[in-house]
């Protein structure tokens, strides 16, 4: 009866061994995979990056900077009120002479379907 009860305490000995290699091949197991997560996704994080810095430089390359671009727009919109304005100023006086000369220089004609009266 002693050689059952020892031959009982060790299976049940073994059992707990084996539950507790169990365990911990699970918490193992666990610390893995949280860190092939943390380690993909820095893996992401720096290919996202990546992408992002080459499809920047892409952009910058077809399309130009967009400062200079509002920058020329400004510029070019700056020169063309400066001429508009200098040739407003160059011939303002000579426009109003011709207005005044055209409104003022009335020459009273007899309108050609005039008809005396008889």
């Amino acid at each position: 009866m002693t050689s059952q009860s020892q031959g009982i305490q060790q299976l049940l000995q073994a059992e707990k061994r084996a539950k507790d290699k169990l365990e911990e091949a699970k918490k193992r197991k666990g610390k893995r995979l949280k860190q092939a997560k943390e380690e993909a996704t820095a893996e992401i994080d720096h290919y996202r990056l990546q992408r992002e810095k080459e499809f920047r430089n892409k952009e910058t390359n077809v399309m130009g900077s967009q400062g200079n671009l509002s920058a020329k727009i400004e510029e070019q919109t700056t020169e063309a009120i400066r001429n508009l304005t200098s040739s407003y100023h160059r011939n303002m006086e000579s426009m109003m002479k011709k207005l005044l000369s055209t409104i003022f220089d009335i020459s009273p004609e007899i309108h050609p379907n005039f008809r005396p009266a008889v």
